[in-house]
């Protein structure tokens, strides 16, 4: 009897990309200022939170993005949580643009990072650790600073943006 292991089944990318679709999820603008003093940002909906004490959020940006560089040299980075009448800026900030930040009214906060206005939430973060991981690159923050404001969300599901509406159930919580 061997006790060698079979291979396991390659699972098909477009399988994979198509069951992560279907976990809805806000959609978020990571912004940084660099070292020579231009601003960065990328729009990720592979946001989520790690850790209340202390304050730790995770998100990842592919190892082949441009901005990938920039944000590893941050000392410091933004998270902007887009609410549900910002598509348009994170379809800007999902693209290739000579300025993203061009005419997008934003202001700069603690961590020197722009914070887009009219957003739902924004967390400020210090760099608290990076991790390559498979064709991505994990950034880890701690949050030094956060604010919110009573707006609905941009969510994204099956590939597209979505509103997040109130069930009719309501809150168990």
């Amino acid at each position: 009897m061997s006790t060698e292991r079979a291979p396991p089944p390659v699972l098909p990318e477009r399988q994979f990309r198509d069951a992560l679709a279907q976990f809805a999820t806000g959609v978020t603008i990571i912004t940084a200022r660099t070292r020579d003093g231009a601003f960065v940002g990328v729009t990720a909906n592979s946001f989520n939170s790690v850790s209340l004490d202390p304050p730790l959020i995770a998100w990842s940006l592919a190892r082949r993005s441009r901005s990938l560089s920039l944000f590893e040299g941050a000392e410091r980075y933004a998270v902007n949580v887009l609410a549900h009448d910002q598509i348009a800026l994170a379809r800007r900030f999902s693209r290739p643009h000579a300025d993203r930040f061009a005419g997008v009214s934003h202001r700069l906060g603690a961590a020197a990072a722009p914070l887009i206005e009219g957003c739902v939430a924004w967390l400020q973060c210090r760099h608290h650790a990076l991790h390559p991981t498979g064709d991505h690159m994990l950034f880890i923050g701690e949050v030094e600073t956060c604010a919110y404001q009573n707006v609905a969300p941009l969510v994204w599901h099956g590939g597209r943006y979505r509103l997040s509406q109130p069930h009719p159930e309501g809150y168990e919580g």
